[in-house]
This record gives structure tokens, C-alpha cells and sequence, in this order.
């Protein structure tokens, strides 16, 4: 019994000797990659502040790849996301932060990857006529950011940029509604219009909308439809130029008819002259 309990308390030493050795290996392995991912990150960090953003993704990548399960990775692909965008390298920064959302979807600034992601597309909005691609983009995360992330520091921006965009997007739809109306396209240009009413209704270009829909419904000789968007256009901007160009048509309509009153009133006069001469003669 005695053989035995001797036995055992070796057997117990030699399994907690030959446990400790792999553990304390792993742990200075540990730490010798943690110390190689900030040494690369660093120099990442350098290169950034030197303008040297190739180099600088180059080394957040690195740092992402020597050690990916440890909370330096997720910063580092975010670093090497920031290094293109710095430099206007929007597909790379593209590229980098949809893999980044893909990896780490639970990240605590994944508010902030979509925010990164949102500008991207933003800054590359150049026209309008051109670059619908950038303006749908953007306006979709930056929506998404309100929608998920309400409380996000970068709410305040993303509003004012939806607003901007907004307006893009609008003057868009003036654009085309004002070309099919110049050809007498009626159908598509109060399509065209109707949109700006529904879906950018905090724009400049509501008020012209409102104003147009009245001229195309008064060219047709749909005069009740005309005086509805002008009611409209009255009760929300009745001190506004567009307001007062919308009663035009109906003042024109006004005025055609008093000179054509005058016109037969004239005639009339003229008659009761020739006839008070034909006396005369």
C-alpha cells in the first residue's frame, strides 16, 4: 500500500512537470506573436503618418495575418481599410472593408467599418448624371448606419449626408422630368415629378415639383388637377417664387378672357359708331 501511494504522488509530479513545459511553450509563442503584431502595426501606424499608404495597408495586413484570433487583428485590417481611404484608393478600401464585415461582424466598430464604407462610395459621387452607382451605395449604408446604429457618433454626419444626397438624387429627377416636358412626354415627366413629392420631399426641388405638375395637368386642360398642386404649393410655400409663377397660368386664363370681353365690348363700340356715321353720311 505504501509502494503503491509512492507510485502515484510520481506519477502525479511527472504529469504536472510534463503539463507545465507545453503550456509555458505556448505562452512565450503567444507572446512572441503579439510582440511581432504590434512591431508590425507600429510600423504600420509610421508609414501612414509619412504618407506612405501602400506600405502602411501592407504592414496592418501583416499584423492581421501573424496573429488573427488575438483583438490586434480586427484593428489592423480596419488600420489597413483607412491607409487607402486616406490616399483616395476607394476599391482597395472597398475591398478590404467588405472582407472586414465579413470576419467580424460582431466587432465593437463595426459602426465605424460601415461608416468607412458609406464614405467611400460618397466621395466618389462626382455628378449626378454620371455616378449613380456611388449615390445609391452610399445612401444605402449610410442608412443602414441610422437604421442599426441610431445612437452611433457618426449619426449626425450621416444625416446631413443623406440630405445632400437627397438633394442629388432630386435634381436628378428635375433634370429628366424637365427633358421629357420640353418634349411633351407628359406621362414620364409627372412621373418624374411625382417622385420628388414621394421620396425627397425635404428637398430644395420640392416647390418646382409642385410647380411643374401644376404647368403639365394645365397644358393637358386638366384644370382641376393643375388647381390641386397649386392649393398645395400655395399651403406650403405661398411666399415662394414658385407659388406665385404657378398662378400665372390661371391669371393668364383670366386675363385672355377679360381682353377678349374688351375685344367684343370694342366691336360692339365700333358698330355703334359706324352706324351713328352711316346717319351722317
Amino acid at each position: 500500500m505504501r509502494k503503491l501511494n509512492v507510485f502515484l504522488i510520481l506519477f502525479l509530479f511527472l504529469f504536472i512537470s510534463c503539463t507545465k513545459e507545453p503550456i509555458k511553450k505556448s505562452e512565450i509563442k503567444e507572446e512572441k506573436l503579439i510582440s511581432q503584431v504590434v512591431e508590425a502595426y507600429e510600423e504600420g501606424m509610421k508609414a501612414l503618418k509619412a504618407g506612405d499608404v501602400l506600405f502602411a495597408a501592407l504592414k496592418f495586413n501583416e499584423a492581421e495575418i501573424l496573429f488573427p484570433q488575438s483583438s490586434w487583428a480586427p484593428r489592423s485590417a480596419l488600420m489597413a481599410s483607412y491607409s487607402y481611404y486616406s490616399q483616395d484608393y476607394y476599391l482597395d478600401a472597398i475591398a478590404e472593408l467588405e472582407r472586414f464585415l465579413r470576419i467580424y461582424p460582431k466587432h465593437k466598430n463595426i459602426d465605424y467599418a460601415y461608416y468607412l464604407l458609406s464614405l467611400c462610395y460618397y466621395e466618389q459621387i462626382v455628378d449626378e448624371k454620371k455616378d449613380l452607382k456611388s449615390i445609391t451605395k452610399s445612401k444605402q449604408y449610410f442608412a443602414y448606419i441610422l437604421e442599426n446604429f441610431p445612437n452611433s457618433d457618426y449619426a449626425k454626419d450621416v444625416n446631413f449626408k443623406i440630405n445632400y444626397i437627397d438633394d442629388i438624387l432630386a435634381s436628378k429627377e428635375m433634370y429628366i422630368g424637365r427633358y421629357y416636358l420640353e418634349r411633351k412626354k407628359w406621362i414620364p415627366a409627372i412621373n418624374r415629378f411625382k417622385n420628388i413629392l414621394d421620396y425627397y420631399d425635404t428637398t430644395i426641388y420640392v416647390e418646382e415639383a409642385l410647380y411643374r405638375l401644376v404647368e403639365v395637368y394645365y397644358l393637358l386642360g386638366l384644370e382641376q388637377e393643375a388647381k390641386k398642386y397649386a392649393q398645395l404649393l400655395g399651403y406650403n410655400y405661398q411666399s415662394s417664387y414658385w407659388y406665385k409663377k404657378s398662378y400665372s397660368f390661371f391669371d393668364k386664363l383670366y386675363s385672355e378672357n377679360y381682353k377678349l370681353m374688351q375685344k367684343d365690348k370694342n366691336k360692339k363700340t365700333n358698330k355703334i359708331i359706324k352706324k351713328f356715321k352711316s346717319i351722317f353720311d
